[in-house]
């Protein structure tokens, strides 16, 4: 367990990641910017929340394509599963600050960004089960285009923009849960070595 441990860069890579979100959503949990729009005649409002998440899956794509193929193909230990441990432990953590900084602020910007890393988690856990290079773009393309047009109105975000969603949106909170367990299963059963 030790040597996966140190192959995935736990404590080089996740645990920093994880110390600079919760910071972020501390920090700058209600500042935002306004961005040109490519669909309507206002600009669009974009938190910086939307993109604190990237910092997360990020960090865990990197860690998860730390893996050595031929020695985990035949250890004894199930990586899969300290995988799919390591995962839930991030999320559990990033949802965890996202939400008591929104609950002690009051803002559902930053409790938005811990919902939004789960979305953002199960979409590179799923690209990286079909291309593993692709696994980071995925979220931040997700982003860039929820940024651009993922407006319908301002204010008023397109069904498909999950991450633009309200915090306290329940339905929107489940689809990222669905979202992110798809992810774990992907990589937990389809996952190349």
């Amino acid at each position: 367990m030790t040597l996966w441990f140190k192959a995935r860069r736990v404590q080089a890579a996740v645990v920093p990641a994880l110390a600079a979100f919760a910071v972020l959503v501390v920090v700058a949990h209600d500042q935002y910017v306004q961005l040109p729009s490519l669909l309507t005649a206002r600009g669009n409002r974009v938190f910086l929340m939307q993109l604190v998440p990237l910092v997360v899956t990020s960090a865990l794509a990197y860690s998860l394509a730390q893996a050595v193929a031929d020695i985990e193909a035949v250890a004894k230990r199930k990586v899969r599963h300290l995988d799919a441990a390591l995962i839930a432990a991030v999320m559990m953590a990033a949802l965890a600050a996202a939400l008591l900084t929104g609950g002690i602020s009051a803002s559902p910007e930053a409790s938005m960004a811990g919902r939004n890393v789960l979305f953002l988690t199960g979409l590179m856990l799923v690209a990286r089960t079909v291309n593993e290079q692709a696994a980071t773009a995925v979220p931040v393309g997700w982003v860039l285009a929820v940024m651009f047009i993922g407006y319908r109105d301002f204010n008023r975000p397109w069904p498909w923009a999950v991450t633009l969603h309200p915090a306290g949106y329940l339905p929107t909170f489940g689809f990222c849960l669905l979202v992110l367990t798809a992810g774990i299963v992907a990589h937990m059963r389809f996952r190349r070595l």
